[in-house]
């Protein structure tokens, strides 16, 4: 098993950077995904990872040993892309003998590598197959397999679901979960999916313009985001915010007036621009006159089965509410809902630095 260490990971393209000085620690056996929208620099920095792409300065490890200069058949890492990346004249034995050439093991051992995967991941079946003759879910589980064989101490996935139907995503997600648990190897990954991010990850590193904005569990970067940006970026449907100013201790918008939370109590100041961040789970609908109730009228609403998503309009100030379905009102109704006090957050307008950070 081995470690990744990253110390002032840079990468620039001619004068151009595109990732700035990354500082990121992972620990052996550990599943990290690195999240973020297109063009953050998160599979940039996977490729450096595995030395597709060359690190422009600062110092990369792998297992302790600084692998900036290591070709990346040495780097004892494997990659799963996206693509699949199978050669189609080949069955899935061939592709996966494929990737045990370098290593020039003897014919048993070869083949006993190639049993023992396909067995793992259901492919017994298929080993006389062209990818031509598989469906999405089972090429991907061909290129996952050609990577274990290898038997390497770092596993490197580059968005390896986002060529498949909903369905078989979630069917390939639990495989890779349950493969993790089960080879007890070092996984890097990288997705805009903040599923598959909140889902698999032990950790999970959010990017954004080639900068990490927040490490942590998905608990903490779900309950606590350092930023509006991770704040918003995190959760589905996506957080509200709100602009407000601080005024005699109530956080005052169009329409909208609230108590500073006690735990943020003497972190903002008075006369402060803020913004207000509240989940749809944590605003519910209460009686007119209720403690905390804010008049709002119901604009769109989602049917969801056991939950329904309201679209309501407070002021100027639209957001999302997520309700029981039993409790869905009709549309262009006047209801009152109420915000969670312990769940409310508060960003500073400038800076967008949670004022709890």
């Amino acid at each position: 098993m081995s470690s990744i260490q990253l110390r002032n990971v840079t990468k620039r393209y001619g004068q151009t950077e595109v990732v700035h000085e990354i500082d990121l620690d992972i620990a052996e056996r550990e599943f990290v995904v690195l999240l973020g929208p297109s063009g953050c620099g998160k599979t940039t920095t996977l490729r450096m990872v595995a030395g597709l792409e060359d690190v422009s300065d600062g110092e990369l490890s792998i297992g302790g040993r600084v692998v900036n200069d290591v070709a990346p058949k040495d780097r004892g890492v494997a990659m799963v892309f996206q693509n699949y990346a199978l050669y189609p004249h080949m069955s899935v034995r061939q592709n996966m003998e494929f990737a045990l050439r370098p290593l020039r093991l003897d014919r048993s051992e070869v083949n006993r590598r190639i049993t023992e995967t396909a067995e793992i991941l259901g492919l017994g079946e298929l080993l006389e197959r062209r990818p031509s003759q598989l469906s999405g879910g089972q090429r991907q589980r061909v290129a996952m397999g050609r990577a274990m064989v290898r038997t390497p101490d770092v596993f490197l996935f580059d968005e390896p679901l986002s060529n498949l139907d909903a369905k078989l995503r979630t069917q390939v997600r639990w495989e890779i979960g349950k493969l993790h648990k089960r080879l007890n190897t070092t996984v890097l990954y990288v997705t805009h999916d903040q599923v598959e991010a909140m889902t698999l990850a032990d950790t999970i590193v959010i990017m954004r313009d080639g900068y990490i904005e927040q490490t942590g569990t998905p608990e903490e970067v779900y309950s606590h985001p350092r930023n509006a940006f991770v704040a918003t970026f995190i959760g589905s449907p996506a957080m509200n915010m709100m602009p407000a100013t601080m005024q005699d201790g109530q956080l005052v918008g169009d329409h909208l007036s609230l108590p500073v939370p006690e735990r943020l109590a003497g972190k903002v100041a008075e006369g402060q621009r803020v913004t207000i961040g509240i989940r749809p789970p944590e605003i519910s609908l209460v009686e007119e006159g209720a403690d905390g109730a804010l008049a709002a009228t119901v604009e769109v609403t989602e049917y969801l089965g056991n939950e329904a998503l309201l679209d309501i309009r407070i002021g100027s100030h639209e957001m999302i509410a997520e309700v029981p379905a039993s409790q869905r009102p009709a549309v262009d109704s006047n209801v009152h809902v109420r915000f969670n006090p312990e769940a409310i957050h508060v960003f500073d307008a400038e800076t967008g630095i949670s004022v709890n950070a």
